[in-house]
């Protein structure tokens, strides 16, 4: 998730006018909290972290009060909190204050682009404000839709029909989920989920949904994100450096997926394709350095500035310089190996020789081309290398770089520094 929250949550939903509580940010005077007190009678404050960590609630990191003494304690306490979950940690910086909304309905609803049935699918219950994965499966609707029609209101009616939902809750969710729609298609989500939406009595005899909570993510490479004008930084929390300098060069042609694995390891992976990635990473472990996915048949400038960034950052530690793919379908392999082998030769001028051992493995367009290429190079900077070709197991390949880097530790790097004339 790159949005958590509704502090940025209630701008986007206005943008499609779907009704929500009434929020407050941390710039927000005493006497503005005061008022808002007054009028709901109670108020929730909640942390802000950037990008989506869960379960708040259960850690005791969302509090209450009815009145403003008790409203800047809550601040003061979870202002700058700290929140850990599983291997993530996040630091809060700011609190919202958020109206408490009586209901006695609350649904849960997320849209998502599912890998499972190819297209956008809708998940509901109207037993929301819990974890959905604690729900037996026949309170949970999951509906796949056509994209070209969009959310429509009878997709929302059957699915609360089927779900034998309360009558007064079907025909006000039905006019007013579909609007999440537009807000998810037209600027790049992926996934934008609401819970609690509660069914409050806004005018009387009447019920309206009020979002209560906002979570989406976002396709990085959508340029139509740009168009929410959000702020660089939703989308850098807790990176490193050498993420942060990735993340600038995302564009809609070519991939730019990265994230860092052990600061410590000793094999530097660039590798082309969400398969490859995931093969590579569980087989490298904590030797891989990286995780990534640079396909996408990305531009030779922009493929060059990318391996310049991963040269820079992780060569100095580096045993084995492993580039992997799978047999691509669109990446022209010349192209991208020229980038990376100009970006290696351009290393070693400005740095220095550093004794790496290069392992190669991929398939595609333009492949002789693009392994000549690379070849002549790692032959000019005196390095010893390992080609394989697209008939090669990629299984196979991994294992080789492992046993690679085994023998760098035991001594080749140290004879290998020995031929390049520096120390190991």
């Amino acid at each position: 998730m790159n949005i958590s929250g509704m502090l940025y949550g209630s701008k986007l939903l206005d943008i499609v006018e779907f009704p929500r509580t009434e929020v407050l940010g941390p710039e927000s005077s005493n006497q503005q909290i005061k008022e808002l007190i007054a009028r709901h009678g109670e108020v929730f404050i909640k942390p802000i972290f950037l990008g989506g960590i869960g379960k708040k609630g259960k850690a005791g990191l969302v509090g209450r009060a009815k009145d403003l003494k008790t409203a800047l304690k809550e601040k003061e306490r979870l202002y700058f909190v700290e929140h850990k979950v599983g291997n993530n940690i996040a630091k809060a910086n700011g609190v919202t204050f958020e109206a408490a909304i009586p209901a006695e309905h609350e649904i849960y609803l997320s849209l998502t682009d599912s890998t499972r049935y190819r297209a956008p699918t809708m998940m509901m219950t109207h037993v929301g404000g819990v974890d959905i994965e604690a729900l037996p499966k026949d309170q949970i609707a999951e509906i796949p839709f056509d994209p070209t029609t969009g959310l429509k209101s009878f997709v929302i009616t059957n699915a609360l029909a089927d779900l034998k939902a309360p009558r007064e809750i079907i025909s006000p969710l039905a006019q007013n989920l579909p609007k999440l729609w537009d807000l998810f298609h037209h600027y790049g989500m992926t996934t934008l989920e609401l819970n609690p939406i509660r069914m409050s009595q806004v005018k009387p005899g009447s019920l309206t949904p009020l979002a209560c909570d906002f979570k989406c993510g976002f396709d990085r490479d959508d340029p139509r994100v740009r168009r929410l004008n959000l702020p660089s930084d939703l989308f850098a929390v807790d990176y490193s450096d050498f993420e942060q300098e990735i993340n600038q060069l995302r564009t809609y042609q070519g991939q730019s997926d990265v994230s860092v694995i052990n600061p410590n390891g000793t094999i530097l992976a660039p590798t082309f394709g969400g398969g490859a990635n995931s093969l590579v990473t569980e087989f490298l472990g904590d030797d891989a350095i990286i995780s990534s996915d640079f396909g996408g048949n990305p531009p030779y400038q922009k493929m060059r500035e990318v391996m310049r960034i991963c040269l820079k950052h992780w060569l100095k530690q580096t045993n084995v310089l492993f580039i992997i793919g799978g047999k691509a379908n669109n990446t022209d392999i010349f192209v991208t190996f020229r980038a990376m082998a100009d970006a290696l030769r351009e290393y070693f001028s400005n740095h220095g020789p550093v004794p790496i051992y290069v392992v190669i493995g991929r398939g595609g367009p333009n492949l002789s081309r693009g392994l000549l290429t690379f070849k002549d190079v790692l032959e000019q900077l005196g390095l010893p290398y390992r080609i394989f070709a697209f008939d090669s197991a990629m299984t196979d390949v991994v294992r080789y770089a492992q046993a690679a880097d085994k023998w760098m530790k035991a001594g080749g790097r140290e004879m290998l520094a020995k031929q390049l004339g520096i120390a190991a």
